[in-house]
């Protein structure tokens, strides 16, 4: 969830800083992993995150949304364990 943002002019460059609070995310995918709610059949439900982080994982990564390896990034950084707390379903795929 978006807390806020600014933008700052340094020179002839200008700076957009956003601030985010993830809480809420990592509360709701607790109360899912808690509720039992993983698991639909066939399907799983590997973990909540939010459109933020996805977009800073593409950056990082330097691919784009429409970019078909935009799966593969997130299927690495979910499966890290870096974001363990966004986590629902605790097995791989």
């Amino acid at each position: 969830m978006k807390v806020g943002e600014k933008w700052v002019q340094e020179g002839d460059q200008l700076i957009h800083i956003k601030k985010q609070d993830w809480t809420p995310n990592l509360e709701h995918a607790k109360m899912l992993r808690e509720a039992g709610c993983a698991e639909f059949g066939e399907s799983r439900l590997v973990g909540t995150v939010d459109a933020a982080l996805i977009n800073e994982w593409l950056k990082e990564a330097g691919i784009s949304w429409d970019d078909p390896a935009r799966s593969e990034v997130i299927k690495r950084k979910m499966l890290s364990g870096e974001f363990d707390k966004l986590r629902v379903w605790k097995g791989t795929y």
